[in-house]
């Protein structure tokens, strides 16, 4: 799509915005309901998209995607008339008499560019929201899951007039030509590098943008711990997808005292989850494409690999691999893995990840295996993070009652439920100021002797 197709749609959805047809809550939520069942319908191509692009099985498309996506539209169905209702607030005395409240209302027509590695779940999810508190939307999928995109741009094309939503499909020259134009807000999910391009592309517009991006996301282990039961979810949570999950554990850090015992409980873990050999496993997945695949391959140091390792350049698939005796300064420890190769770092004592963690950017999640609560509720207080898991990984984006979102490097703004409302929302300010009484103190000329008192005890 060039330029003037851009600019025309971009002036259609301007135009059906300003009607205001988007403003009733009961549209949104016809909405939302119409894309919940054209979900559910097309849930068969969806499923066989997700395998065509990232090797997904049926049963983790729908775990990790259209489950979550019609979870989402679900909640937003049953919550959007609450999210979207004035809230009354206390009036100060000096404003006496009236009301005030908080009215959230639309940006307008927003952009929203998702990722190739849950392609449907970081498209939809977003949109959801966009349209339960009344946007308009430009979709822009990924190139690097083009059937997945072609399934998206057929389902929005049946749901919505293109004047209300509307699907833009391409690469890097579409993506560029997008950016040219002003939009009311911006939500892009991807990676840190494309965040910054599309940060500075925006602000020249002034305009508000919500990024959702990744980084070396942590996982501390430490001499507390249930070692079989964290090494069971470590392995779960970074190797689903074949590790390309923005919030999946991208190195552990343990204490030096439990690193064999725990290397040993993940090997047993990838051969019970993931089969011997992995690669014979149907249900998992492959690398999203060959330019990937050779950079993980590039990460792989055959003197440090403990377990997996191996490649299959036909299939571009790389088994669950641990590398063990790996240093800050390895390759693999100086930018975010997003693939299956989990590498292992020890302490010698607790209190050695807290200056660690701290010169490095922010990640997006952490994760800490530990029964000690006060070291639990240390790290919670003393480390900087999107969010994360005590216990656990990456389950605490699969719900609609938390935002999800990064900080600092790993992102800005956050979405899921009434967060992702009100992500695309402005939340105006208003006082309704009566007409039965006037307060004369504020006009001039002041009466000092009069309305001093009474002005300071008010504002006092």
């Amino acid at each position: 799509m060039d330029a003037k197709a851009i600019d025309q749609l971009l002036e259609s959805q301007r135009q059906y915005f300003l009607s205001g047809a988007t403003l009733p809550v009961e549209f949104r939520i016809a909405m939302l309901q119409r894309l919940r069942e054209t979900v559910r319908r097309r849930e068969p191509d969806i499923s066989k998209a997700l395998t065509a692009d990232l090797g997904k099985s049926g049963y983790e498309g729908y775990m990790c995607e259209i489950g979550l996506v019609l979870s989402e539209l679900g909640y937003l169905i049953r919550h959007t008339r609450r999210f979207a209702k004035r809230r009354h607030v206390p009036t100060p005395l000096a404003q006496f008499a009236a009301s005030s409240y908080l009215s959230p209302s639309p940006y307008g027509n927003v952009l929203i560019m998702s990722p190739w590695n849950y392609p449907l779940l970081l498209t939809l999810d977003p949109l959801a929201d966009a349209i339960a508190a009344g946007n308009t939307a430009i979709v822009k999928p990924s190139a690097y899951s083009p059937a997945t995109s072609q399934v998206i741009d057929e389902l929005l094309t049946e749901c919505f007039p293109p004047e209300y939503v509307t699907v833009v499909t391409g690469g890097r020259a579409e993506n560029a030509a997008l950016l040219e134009k002003k939009y009311d807000l911006i939500f892009f999910t991807g990676s840190q590098s494309v965040g910054r391009e599309v940060l500075r592309r925006a602000a020249e517009h002034l305009t508000p943008t919500v990024l959702e991006l990744g980084g070396k996301s942590p996982c501390i282990v430490d001499c507390t711990a249930n070692l079989r039961l964290a090494a069971k979810r470590i392995v779960f949570g970074k190797y689903l997808n074949c590790g390309q999950t923005c919030v999946a554990p991208d190195y552990i850090l343990c204490e030096a005292s439990i690193k064999d015992a725990l290397v040993a409980e993940l090997q047993t873990q990838i051969r019970l989850q993931y089969g011997d050999p992995p690669l014979s496993n149907p249900d998992y997945g492959h690398i999203v494409n060959e330019k990937h695949f050779d950079r993980l391959c590039g990460l792989l140091d055959q003197s440090k690999i403990v377990h997996g390792g191996e490649i299959c350049r036909e299939t571009l698939q790389i088994a669950p691999t641990v590398m063990d005796a790996v240093t800050w300064e390895d390759p693999v420890m100086q930018e975010e893995i997003f693939g299956p190769i989990l590498p292992v770092l020890t302490v010698d004592s607790f209190e050695d990840i807290y200056p660690l963690l701290a010169v490095r950017p922010k990640p997006l999640a952490l994760y800490l295996f530990s029964e000690n609560r006060a070291r639990i509720r240390a790290v919670m207080e003393r480390c900087a993070y999107g969010g994360g898991c005590v216990n656990d990984t990456i389950i605490h984006l699969a719900t609609s009652e938390m935002g999800f979102g990064g900080v600092g490097e790993s992102g800005m703004g956050a979405y899921h439920g009434r967060a992702g409302f009100e992500a695309f929302s402005h939340r105006k300010s208003m006082v309704d100021k009566k007409t039965w009484m006037d307060l004369p103190m504020r006009y001039q000329p002041y009466n000092r002797g009069r309305y001093e008192k009474l002005l300071r005890l008010f504002l006092r």
